[in-house]
């Protein structure tokens, strides 16, 4: 009979996330993510495979957690456009942070299939949602009609990542918020 875990997978996750996030796949060692994630290494290969099927999961549940917080942003408002507004306001309260999911792009560009397919799956819904608060922001006014909602989307989801990696490179807060009102000029 297998024992049960003794451990928070959640928590070891999250751990997981941060040396990730902060180190990529190949600069994370066994070591660092056990000592990360409050495991030992044995239940680590255990609950999550080998190195490789951790990261993925690692990148699955920060990209899970990442929509979470877009779509509460996108839904913050009544408008559409204050919605957009809230979401990329949001990334850039925390731009100085490092993104597991833009760096899995950096490190891997669409090289793994396996990866690719969760950050496939999470954009999609991204995206979707996004495409929805163009529309309704089309139909209040606020948003150009004459845009196309899904390449609008494209354009946000860029800017997204763009915000994220000048934060991570250390620029000024308010350099930051001038490509949010950028990005929303585009939009009227």
């Amino acid at each position: 009979m297998a024992r049960p875990r003794e451990f928070d997978t959640d928590a070891a996750l999250d751990g997981a996330i941060d040396v990730f996030s902060e180190h990529g796949f190949e600069g994370s060692s066994a070591q660092m993510l056990v000592d990360a994630m409050g495991i030992g290494r044995q239940s680590l290969y255990a609950a999550f495979g080998d190195k490789w099927q951790l990261y993925c999961a690692a990148v699955h549940r920060y990209g899970l957690d990442e929509c979470t917080r877009h779509f509460g942003a996108l839904r913050s408002d009544a408008r559409g456009i204050d919605g957009i507004d809230a979401m990329l306001r949001r990334v850039v309260e925390t731009a100085d942070q490092p993104c597991l999911g833009v760096s899995s792009t950096y490190e891997f560009g669409a090289s793994r299939p396996d990866l690719e397919k969760i950050k496939t799956l999470l954009g999609k819904s991204l995206r979707e949602a996004i495409v929805a608060r163009v529309h309704d922001g089309q139909r209040e006014g606020d948003i150009a009609p004459s845009l196309d909602a899904q390449a609008a989307a494209d354009f946000l989801i860029a800017n997204i990542a763009g915000i994220r990696v000048a934060g991570r490179g250390g620029a000024d807060p308010a350099a930051l918020v001038s490509l949010v009102d950028m990005a929303l000029r585009a939009l009227r």
